[in-house]
């Protein structure tokens, strides 16, 4: 990587005058780097060995330029063309070179120290390290920057992703204090997720803007676990657990990176406001971000127009009395010298005063990029023009990552699923698991005879659907042979039925438990309020594969079914441990399983006597 960042010598094709053009910002950028450079128009021809090779020739010639800079010895190659194929034959022979190439179709790179500056327009110097995927998005985040600044310390557009991909250069950031990320494209997400964990333990912040991960999750499968695991609801979760900040926006995306490596955890938030509408806002803010306020917003109301030093008082009086562990000052702090410059000494002297502060201290100040604002920066005082953005920050200060599972087995050519339909053969996908005891019968005849065995009440299921109870597929307290008979004929043509023992489910809850092989992140399971109302009423919470039992505790937690499996108003606690076991052996056969691609129990009855799964549905990976 030492080749795309800081090359010995650089080699630009398709260099041209023609103002406007990208031959002729590339050649400018290379030959402001100070380093030896070689232009290249149509020839396509080198005279001296090269380093790294930048290629913006028309797409049909974006073969032979690639094969002149190997040729020349060139260790990195930055496809700018766009429309370029990449044969499997020419990326062989870059990687037989021991060479790298980042895109084709993409914007090129920057690093401020190495004075290296290969994109179209200019970025802004800074300590920030951002990998797009989109060149158009990387500019506007880096307006925003500039703008609010900030600035990067390397900057590298992956396009197309032939080769090069976001995980190969998490660790090339250059000594950046945070890395940015926008990216579309999450093939090998686990090892992307554990570059960012790695990251994130070392203390450097990672912050991700998706982009398209919203469209395909619930066409993932014919089941509510695959609507309810949604794509962003599976990259929501593996960012949480890779301590990643995702967000929604690019103005989101900048205003993350100016926390940097933020003190923490803060847990407990104290507010200093100058009126009472910041003071109520951040407090909601901070409660909606999971944030406790233990004491009540402390609003000025004033008395720091009278005298500038009573928002050094009120912060270090707040931080100083032991129920915090941060204190946010918002409002028009960082203002006053602008517009009353016989202030901005006191203003200045006010400004050191609260960097000095003993708990970490966070400010939204919508004063602009004021000289006392830039001042509080220098000092490592993060300052954000909108409070959303700096308890968004604050939220996750000191952010660790949880767990990110290892790579997983991939899938054989052999099928190893059980045969048969899939609500009676799931039972051998989880052997540990109890269901109701069930027979598979083709005929009314078959059913009779079934139910003398297992007992009545029963119930009938016709097999072969997902959602059985969607369309009369499923009959309940079945009390006698007349009342089967009469039932069997009104359930829906199938090609065979089940019949089942009928389980009381006057006590307990139903829940939704399953899991499903996301194509970027591998296998999710997922836990949620159940039944035929899953959809409906959400709630569902989703977690890496394979977990634990405590990792498995804590997501039906997330699912806020927490105080009903605890004994809600006096109810019994219900079989919690047995629930989390269950989610356990669903994560362990996706595991045991690499060609499972859907699995789903619902509803599962959970009791203060135990757990049984009253449906199963399950579909191969595809």
């Amino acid at each position: 990587m030492r080749s795309l960042f800081a090359p010995a010598s650089i080699a630009v094709f398709g260099a041209s005058s023609r103002v406007g053009s990208w031959g002729r910002q590339l050649a400018q950028g290379a030959l402001g780097s100070g380093r030896p450079v070689q232009l290249v128009g149509r020839s396509l021809s080198l005279s001296d060995a090269v380093e790294l090779a930048v290629i913006a020739v028309p797409a049909p010639s974006f073969e032979a330029a690639v094969d002149c800079a190997l040729a020349a010895g060139a260790k990195a190659l930055i496809g700018i063309t766009a429309g370029a194929v990449v044969s499997p034959s020419l990326l062989a022979r870059v990687r037989e070179a021991g060479a790298v190439l980042l895109g084709p179709n993409c914007l090129g790179v920057f690093d401020s120290v190495e004075r290296l500056s290969l994109v179209w327009g200019s970025l802004p110097a800074g300590d920030i390290a951002l990998f797009s995927q989109s060149g158009n998005l990387a500019l506007e985040i880096g307006a925003l920057a500039g703008r609010g600044g900030l600035g990067f310390r390397r900057f590298a557009s992956l396009g197309d992703c032939v080769d090069l991909r976001a995980a190969d250069l998490l660790g090339h950031h250059g000594d950046a204090r945070v890395v940015a990320l926008y990216l579309e494209d999450f093939s090998d997400g686990r090892a992307l997720m554990a570059g960012c964990a790695s990251l994130v333990d070392s203390g450097i912040p990672v912050v991700l803007l998706a982009g398209g991960r919203s469209r395909a999750g619930a066409a993932a499968a014919g089941s509510h676990t695959g609507a309810l695991s949604s794509d962003h609801a599976v990259l929501a979760s593996v960012c949480r657990d890779a301590g990643v900040r995702l967000v929604r926006t690019p103005t989101e995306l900048v205003e993350a990176c100016r926390a940097r490596s933020l003190p923490g955890p803060v847990r407990r938030l104290g507010i200093v406001a100058d009126g009472g509408g910041h003071g109520i806002v951040a407090a909601d803010l901070a409660e909606e971000a999971g944030l406790e306020v233990p004491v009540p917003p402390v609003d000025l109301a004033g008395s720091g127009e009278k005298d500038l030093h009573n928002y050094a008082r009120a912060v270090s009086d707040l931080a100083a009395s032991g129920a915090v562990d941060g204190v946010l000052l918002t409002g028009y702090f960082g203002g006053y010298a602008t517009d009353e410059p016989t202030l901005a000494a006191t203003e200045a002297a006010v400004a050191d005063e609260l960097a000095a502060v003993r708990v970490p201290l966070f400010v939204h100040s919508f004063a602009g990029r004021s000289a006392t604002v830039e001042r509080l920066e220098r000092a490592g005082v993060p300052v954000w023009p909108a409070a959303e953005h700096a308890l968004a920050a604050v939220s996750c200060a000191g952010t660790r990552s949880r767990r990110v599972p290892g790579p997983l087995p991939r899938p054989s050519a052999v099928d190893d699923l059980p045969p048969g339909d899939a609500y009676l053969s799931g039972r051998a996908l989880l052997p540990d698991v109890e269901f109701p005891r069930a027979a598979e019968v083709r005929d009314v005849t078959g059913a009779l005879a079934a139910a003398g065995r297992i007992g009545y009440p029963v119930v009938l299921k016709a097999l072969g659907r997902a959602h059985k109870s969607d369309d009369g597929g499923v009959a309940l307290d079945v009390r006698s042979s007349a009342a089967l008979i009469a039932a069997f004929a009104n359930l829906p043509a199938a090609p065979s039925y089940a019949v089942e023992q009928q389980i009381d489910r006057s006590t307990g809850i139903e829940m939704i438990v399953g899991g499903r092989r996301d194509p970027s992140f591998g296998p999710v399971v997922l836990a949620g309020p159940g039944g035929v109302r899953a959809e409906l009423t959400g709630g569902a919470a989703v977690a890496w594969a394979p977990v634990d039992e405590p990792a498995a505790l804590a997501l039906v937690r997330a699912s806020g079914v927490g105080p009903l499996l605890d004994g809600y108003r006096g109810l019994p606690a219900l079989a919690a441990e047995g629930l989390a076991a269950l989610i356990v052996a669903v994560g362990r056969a996706f595991v045991d399983r690499p060609r499972l691609g859907v699995l789903e129990l619902n509803p599962v009855l959970v009791t203060e006597r135990g757990v049984t799964a009253l449906d199963c549905h399950w579909e191969n990976f595809s």
